[in-house]
């Protein structure tokens, strides 16, 4: 049995499949909009925080502590087998070179992870920046929505008409500094709640 479409003579099976089909893969452009977010900022990267990023990364693999604990141990053992053998050491005990070494390294080290964490922290602060943006649009749309539906509801005369005291607070938009204030009063009070029951 074939179908025919009202404004066309084409049946349905002779239709092609993109016409039925949306051409759309929102969870497809949501991956394709984050990547973009995460390679403009490695595009915006400096020559010497790229450099310092690399070194970040090298410096956070086990290869690493493995080199120092190595380098630490074959020091050791060259000053020792050098005092045994009646030859001068290059650093005698307690080893004051290899602990200006260790203390320079780690130090250089700190640094290092301190420049990429504050970049770090600088990314997490606008992508939280964004996603508070993106969640008052949603707040706004849905409210929207809702004195849409409303109004639709009070129009349409086959549906009855109701008071429905959930979809009127919903009608109202979130303010968000109440919200905030309203967070505030509830820490404060959760705060000082303890010291009153101390008392």
């Amino acid at each position: 049995m074939k179908f025919i479409f009202p404004a066309s003579n084409t049946p349905v099976e002779d239709r092609p499949e993109q016409s039925t089909k949306p051409d759309l893969d929102p969870i497809g452009q949501n991956i394709e909009a984050i990547q973009a977010f995460y390679l403009r900022e490695e595009q915006n990267l400096t020559r010497p925080q790229r450099m310092l990023e690399t070194v970040s990364d090298a410096l956070g693999r086990p290869v690493y502590l493995g080199v120092i604990v190595a380098f630490v141990v074959l020091w050791l053992l060259a000053n020792t087998l050098l005092s045994q053998t009646g030859f001068a050491t290059f650093d005698p005990p307690p080893f004051p070179w290899l602990q200006g070494i260790v203390g320079l390294g780690a130090f250089l080290t700190m640094i290092v992870v301190l420049i990429k964490q504050n970049r770090l922290a600088r990314l997490e602060e606008r992508r939280a920046h964004l996603e508070l943006q993106v969640n008052l649009l949603t707040e706004q749309k849905t409210t929207k929505l809702i004195n849409l539906m409303e109004e639709l509801r009070h129009d349409l005369p086959m549906i009855k008409d109701r008071h429905d005291p959930e979809a009127t607070v919903y009608q109202q938009p979130t303010n968000p500094e109440s919200v905030l204030a309203a967070l505030d009063h509830r820490q404060e009070t959760g705060e000082r709640a303890p010291d009153n029951e101390k008392q």
